[in-house]
């Protein structure tokens, strides 16, 4: 069965500065032309200074053609290289050191942010699976397994790192 990217979700956390996580959503706003969605703190983390319900960073969902057309930009930002340790059952993820790697224009008043992308993958049919089992878990022939994975990205030029 053919795998599809169901959606890449683009996160850039900042920590307790609310204005790191505006620049944040500006960045993910001329990347994406989508409006990003400032993340919440969920809980009080004294040492780091962060209480809970403060903004502390700005994620976007890419779905369809987006998705892929990102994906393969940030592909060919970190050099078709990754490691096998980062995927897993349906996902897989990897980091941007900086956004000037994706095109942007660096901003002197934003400075160097990095991100993380998470690309979830799934095969035809697996909304039908999630719609009638809507508490029991998912079937594995609906699973999307890291070897399904690592078959994807080879087909698209990237290379796997063993480790």
């Amino acid at each position: 069965m053919r795998i599809y990217v169901e959606k890449v979700v683009i996160n850039i956390g900042t920590g307790a500065s609310e204005e790191k996580a505006e620049q944040a959503a500006t960045i993910l706003q001329r990347l994406t032309n989508k409006k990003p969605v400032k993340a919440k703190a969920r809980k009080r983390i004294p040492n780091f200074g962060i209480r809970k319900g403060s903004i502390i960073g700005a994620y976007v969902t890419l779905r369809g053609k987006e998705a892929e057309a990102f994906l393969d930009k940030a592909l060919d930002a970190i050099g078709k290289k990754i490691s096998e340790r980062s995927i897993t059952t349906n996902t897989f993820s990897f980091g941007i050191k900086e956004y000037i790697d994706l095109g942007l224009k660096y901003d002197p008043k934003i400075g160097i942010i990095g991100m993380d992308v998470c690309v979830t993958f799934a095969k035809p049919g697996i909304r039908v699976a999630r719609r009638k089992r809507k508490r029991s878990k998912i079937g594995k022939r609906n699973m999307v397994t890291k070897e399904e994975i690592i078959q994807f990205l080879k087909e698209k030029g990237v290379n796997i790192i063993k480790e």
